[in-house]
């Protein structure tokens, strides 16, 4: 069976094509077979020590052979009574049907070591590791069957893929059918980068402070213009796939895990963490802890008034901060404001509360400049304006100023 690769054969050995199945191939071979038994063999199999000479005692004649591939049972070297086979064949859906198969394990036959790629599309063999996470395994896959997507980590980031899964792949490895998950394994996962965005917040380093003491892993960024810009500053520094970006108004709570991995069965996209506001007791993504998918973050060309949404997202409903954003009139005004600019383009139930809440509760330090932001935010969206204004820190500046100067210096 020549399914790609090679090995050492006798000289006399003829080859074919992979017929999709091991039982249809063995059909193939069978039907144009002039000896007593035929030899079918892999060439994924390593046969420089086995002994092509080995016949069956009489009795075990009419039965089919197998010897192991590695360490996997069901394996891709078999000597087969021709005239047998025939007699079975038509009633014959799987292989193990075959009224007596004789299994050998000793002397199994070593398989050649899978390659590893970076990707789905770079496999051209008929299984491939890709390996995001340092691991040595010794695994054979059973080949007698549909090829199983194999998974050695909780997260995905060990994976042993069939070629098959490139005709099913859409967005994620989700979309193949036949996923097989190993434990026991004990793989070491990577942890990721931790990165943290500051730009002139008030508590900025009394929360870096904190964020080192948690994570001492973790880096900096400080003081980017525009927040993609500051976005992809952040991905930059980053060594691993995905990161961790804590923003300055994150006061991370001490239980919060950044030893947590994706789902890299999902492929490419952004993970967002829920945040507590104080302010007004929501409990949802905003202002919170985000793993950013690095390569997502560097590519992005265009994006609405969420950077973050723009992308394939998910959200993990794990509460990984206090969004401390309420310390002066102005601070606790902008991330109102913009955050309601967003709210108003969803349509959702869930947005539409969340929109209410933030014009309507508030509580705490500068409660008020919270509902005002909010509800400036909904009159700017009805005037008409260009939304992407409200990433500006400069044009925030001075609207916030033209609308609210007077006062604001009487409270100062």
């Amino acid at each position: 069976m020549k399914m790609g690769g090679e090995t050492t054969l006798p000289n006399h050995t003829k080859y074919t094509r992979y017929n999709g199945t091991h039982l249809d191939t063995i059909r193939r071979c069978v039907n144009h077979a002039d000896t007593e038994h035929v030899w079918v063999v892999s060439d994924l199999c390593d046969y420089s020590n086995f002994d092509f000479t080995w016949q069956p005692v009489p009795w075990e004649a009419d039965q089919i052979h197998c010897w192991a591939s590695g360490n996997q049972q069901f394996g891709d070297t078999f000597l087969v009574p021709v005239a047998a086979f025939k007699r079975q064949q038509a009633r014959l859906k799987l292989l193990e049907w075959y009224e007596h198969i004789n299994w050998h394990s000793e002397p199994y036959i070593p398989r050649f070591e899978w390659p590893t790629v970076n990707n789905l599309e770079k496999i051209t063999t008929l299984y491939a590791w890709i390996k995001k996470t340092p691991a040595d395994i010794e695994y054979d896959p059973c080949l007698w069957k549909k090829r199983d997507l194999n998974v050695f980590t909780q997260s995905g980031s060990v994976l042993l893929v069939p070629r098959d899964c490139k005709t099913h792949f859409n967005e994620q490895f989700y979309d193949y059918p036949y996923i097989l998950r190993h434990t026991g394994y004990n793989i070491e996962e990577n942890p990721l980068d931790v990165v943290y965005l500051s730009n002139g917040e008030k508590n900025a380093e009394k929360n870096w402070l904190l964020l080192k003491n948690l994570c001492p892993r973790a880096k900096r960024i400080d003081n980017i213009t525009g927040r993609a810009q500051a976005y992809k500053a952040c991905a930059e520094v980053s060594d691993t796939p995905w990161f961790f970006n804590v923003f300055a108004k994150c006061v991370v709570k001490e239980d919060f895990n950044f030893n947590l991995q994706p789902d890299w069965l999902q492929g490419p996209k952004h993970w967002i963490f829920h945040s507590y506001n104080p302010v007004n007791g929501l409990e949802y993504g905003h202002m919170g802890i985000i793993m950013y998918h690095k390569q997502l973050v560097l590519d992005a060309k265009k994006w609405g008034l969420d950077f973050t949404l723009s992308a394939r997202h998910g959200v993990i409903p794990v509460v990984g901060s206090i969004a401390e954003f309420n310390t002066d009139p102005f601070s606790t005004w902008r991330t109102a404001f913009r955050e309601c600019v967003k709210l108003t383009q969803q349509d959702d139930i869930e947005s539409q509360y969340r929109l209410k809440i933030w014009r309507t509760v508030a509580q705490g330090n500068y409660a008020k400049w919270s509902l005002r932001g909010a509800n400036d935010a909904v009159k700017f969206v009805e005037s008409g304006e260009d939304l992407q204004l409200s990433f500006e820190w400069n044009w925030l500046k001075e609207f916030f100023y033209s609308r609210h100067y007077n006062e604001y210096l009487f409270i100062r």
